[in-house]
């Protein structure tokens, strides 16, 4: 079993209840607009990390980062790209289970043509009103299963 935690869309902040919730990780993918570099580094802390850059990361510390990786973890292949309409492969046909991304500070986990797709939302400042929220995958062998958790400000955390 691999644990991966999935944040996105800290623009600057790394909340306290969002390390608390990446602790224990086997990897954590932030899907874009990290804001500063010292949000990396503090991840990195955690567990080996994977990120991409979102449209917001324009300064020189993100030109090392690319607009998309692809990650395998215990026999699941991952593709991680920041906005999920600049998708540019067909993820199955690819031989991806898995799609991460961010972007629209709107969590979601569906399933399409046999893809998992999971935006944990957002991690960092409240935007939109939306609930700020991280999420987490779970690899089973051949099982994925995404959980998205809203993060409060009571430093406590909800599966949904």
């Amino acid at each position: 079993m691999a644990r991966i935690g999935l944040i996105s869309d800290t623009h600057g902040l790394l909340r306290p209840q969002a390390v608390a919730f990446l602790r224990g990780s086997d990897l954590i993918i932030h899907g874009g607009d990290i804001g500063k570099d010292a949000i990396l580094t503090q991840l990195r802390a955690i567990a080996p990390m994977v990120a991409v850059r979102g449209n917001n990361d324009r300064e020189r510390w993100a030109d090392a980062l690319h607009e998309t990786e692809a990650v395998e973890i215990g026999g699941s292949r991952i593709y991680v790209v920041h906005d999920i309409s600049k998708l540019d492969i067909d993820p199955a046909g690819c031989g991806f289970q898995v799609v991460i991304s961010g972007h629209s500070h709107k969590a979601q986990v569906k399933t399409v043509d046999g893809v998992l797709y999971v935006n944990p939302g957002s991690a960092g400042p409240r935007r939109f009103k939306l609930p700020v929220s991280v999420a987490e995958l779970i690899v089973t062998g051949e099982s994925r299963e995404a959980h998205v958790v809203e993060l409060d400000a009571a430093k406590s955390a909800r599966k949904s």
